[in-house]
């Protein structure tokens, strides 16, 4: 697991699913329950924080001073 990237690489979801199709990997994904999304080519991206149980919060966005008077 990457601290800087919060997807499984393809190597990661191989060993996770023991599939190496695309296809094969994202029924099993489907079977076991893990949420994912289907990316533009096919295959299955799955976040590190669904299989962690940790929320992966993102940082806190800028807010101008004007907006807080």
């Amino acid at each position: 697991m990457s601290d800087s990237n919060p997807f499984l690489d393809d190597p990661d979801l191989k060993r996770l699913t023991g599939r190496q199709q695309k296809s094969r990997q994202i029924e099993w994904l489907r079977e076991a329950g893990i949420p994912f999304r289907v990316n533009a080519t096919g295959h299955p991206v799955v976040l590190w924080a669904a299989l962690t149980g940790k929320n992966a919060t993102a940082k806190e966005g800028w807010h101008p001073r004007a907006l807080e008077a």
